[in-house]
């Protein structure tokens, strides 16, 4: 039996998506492919535009196997650190041979140079990094300066730095790395758009192109050859029922929370120095909304997404001493399993026997399966979730929604 994974976050799920699964599967031979996703909310900080269960179930009805959900304290980390989750998850499944993700430039042979040179961090690359920091220097310029005094060979190919699946791949190449992983790590080229791109002329157009139709439009008429017909037809039932969800959304609770903590600061959230935190402090006055505020903080040197991730870091209550404690600890404590399709059992049955973390389809058995530390940072997923769903009661109110963890049950397809 061999098993490809993906890390994903399906938001929402398109054309592209089900391209990467029969592609990943026939580069690596594989019988199953295992999805690792983020739940309600995203790398790029925000929340899912529609809920976890629904884009796992429109992966699983589109090639995927397994889909289990990646904890909310990585899925909205930094590259390094979502890249780092994800990776230890799948190594501790025990069953992963191959990782599958795409990147613009689609040779894995170059992001793995990159990935090694990054990690090894001689004294050359330190001296020069430190000194561009020193001069005021974005970490990335930094960097890319550093690289090219202690990789020459790179030179050529530094554009490849400059784009998110690339760097995001690189970040999976250090994680397999570091760990010395048995994991194969594989890329083919992104189909289509790129990440950022927001037209939609492409078959293969970005989940951004889709989500940014769907704001400026109000319906689904437009990005419904865009996705394969099954989940277009899930996102379609679930319309104005429970999503879109967008950051604005999340506006008034962000906000009291902010004025909450202000009085002690916010430096004990994960990338909040003092600086940032005394910049948020200082334009807390003139707070409008989530996405408006995030426009405020950033500068030359704090992207908005950089913002946005620190600004829900804030509302979810996550702190720099549980990354650190978990980082120290080896990362991950359980695989939460969200769905899977019932002809995958053998897949779960060997999963069940190698897995050196707990497979959770039950919360109501988290208790006696987990580590103090497990359960520290099962308890925040649930939580996001529960800050999430009440946003879907709040925003549709009147509409059925299950919006009980402990009660809902695994996706069986």
């Amino acid at each position: 039996m061999k098993t490809v994974s993906i890390i994903a976050e399906y938001n929402p799920f398109h054309n592209g998506h089900a391209y990467q699964i029969a592609k990943a599967k026939e580069l690596t031979g594989a019988d199953y492919c295992i999805i690792v996703m983020c739940g309600d909310f995203v790398q790029r900080g925000a929340p899912a535009l529609i809920e976890k269960y629904t884009r796992a179930e429109t992966a699983l009805r589109n090639g995927a196997d397994l889909v289990l959900e990646l904890p909310v304290y990585y899925a909205l980390g930094s590259a390094e650190y979502f890249a780092s989750g994800a990776v230890a998850l799948l190594d501790k499944l025990g069953v992963t041979d191959a990782l599958c993700f795409g990147s613009e430039c689609g040779d894995i042979a170059i992001l793995s140079e990159f990935a090694q040179n990054l990690l090894a961090e001689d004294s050359l690359f330190k001296e020069v990094l430190n000194r561009y920091l020193r001069m005021g220097h974005s970490y990335p310029t930094a960097r890319n300066a550093a690289l090219h005094a202690s990789a020459p060979q790179l030179t050529p190919y530094m554009h490849i730095l400059s784009t998110a699946n690339n760097i995001l791949g690189i970040e999976y190449c250090k994680a397999l790395y570091r760990r010395g992983s048995r994991i194969k790590a594989y890329t083919t080229h992104r189909a289509g758009s790129s990440y950022h791109d927001a037209s939609l002329l492409n078959t293969y157009c970005s989940a951004r192109a889709i989500r940014e139709a769907i704001d400026s439009f109000g319906t689904l008429t437009d990005v419904r050859a865009l996705m394969p017909s099954d989940a277009y037809g899930l996102l379609e039932s679930q319309f104005g029922k429970s999503f879109p969800i967008r950051a604005d959304d999340f506006s008034f609770p962000l906000h009291y929370q902010l004025l909450t903590e202000q009085p002690s600061g916010y430096t004990d959230h994960p990338d909040i120095d003092h600086d940032l935190s005394d910049r948020i402090t200082k334009l807390l006055p003139s707070y409008h909304s989530f996405t408006t505020f995030c426009e405020q903080l950033k500068t030359k040197n704090r992207t908005y997404t950089r913002i946005a991730r620190s600004l829900m870091h804030i509302l979810l209550q996550i702190r720099k001493e549980d990354l650190a404690l978990f980082q120290s600890e080896d990362y991950i404590y359980y695989a939460r399993i969200l769905g899977f399709r019932n002809d995958a059992t053998p897949l779960l049955t060997v999963i069940k026997a190698q897995s050196s973390i707990p497979m959770l389809s039950r919360l109501a058995d988290a208790d006696s399966l987990l580590s103090d530390n497990g359960r520290k940072m099962l308890k925040k997923d649930i939580y996001a979730s529960q800050i999430y769903y009440s946003l879907i009661k709040h925003k549709f109110s009147g509409t059925p929604f299950h919006d009980n963890e402990y009660t809902r049950p695994v996706l069986k397809i």
